[in-house]
């Protein structure tokens, strides 16, 4: 089950986004709904959001302070991004959004992929770089749970791991360069901390 379906149907039928103990009340809701144990809840270092808000930037920002959506670089179209990477219902050409809007975004997305890395993860050994790695990738590319890097993360190889995230540079069928630099920043953290 994917749980970002369920948080975009009740963001939609909210019509606001979560505050974070909205975002961990609802996350304990589906666990108990589905008899999972609650993991504990691990987050990002100021190192991991830092990685994230280099690479995401926070695009298009207007002379009036206010900031434009912008299509996908590898498709040139959908999905349309705004703020610190943020796709998604209600997001196209001509969404606009304040600077606070845009960090709001982020900081609730961060903890819903940080908690879907956290449950991909379970009680596998993971340092704090080592998780920072895969938050980011996995915030980037939404694929953690059905990689091959996540595998070999679980197996505890870590060389193996951290070879798989240079494999993940492709958009709109080709190689783009800052996916190339972000893999290998993520490469270099995860190994910081195997």
């Amino acid at each position: 089950m994917q749980r970002r379906t369920i948080f975009d149907a009740v963001r939609a039928m909210l019509g606001h986004g979560f505050r974070q103990a909205e975002v961990a009340a609802l996350d304990r809701a589906i666990n108990a709904s589905l008899g999972a144990e609650t993991a504990p809840l691990r987050t990002l270092s100021v190192e991991g959001i830092a990685l994230i808000k280099r690479f995401e930037g926070c695009e298009r920002k207007r002379a009036d302070g206010l900031v434009e959506a912008y299509p996908d670089p590898g498709s040139g179209g959908d999905p349309w991004t705004i703020g610190w990477g943020a796709t998604g219902a209600g997001i196209g050409p001509g969404t606009v959004w304040t600077q606070a809007q845009c960090d709001e975004r982020l900081a609730q997305d961060l903890i819903r992929y940080a908690g879907d890395v956290g449950r991909s993860l379970g009680a596998s050994p993971t340092s704090q770089a080592q998780f920072d790695a895969l938050v980011s990738f996995h915030y980037n590319t939404g694929a953690l749970p059905r990689s091959t890097l996540l595998r070999h993360h679980l197996a505890g190889d870590w060389p193996a791991a951290a070879a798989e995230f240079g494999r993940w540079k492709h958009a709109g069928g080709r190689i783009m360069a800052g996916l190339v630099r972000r893999r290998a920043a993520e490469a270099r953290l995860y190994l910081a901390g195997s």
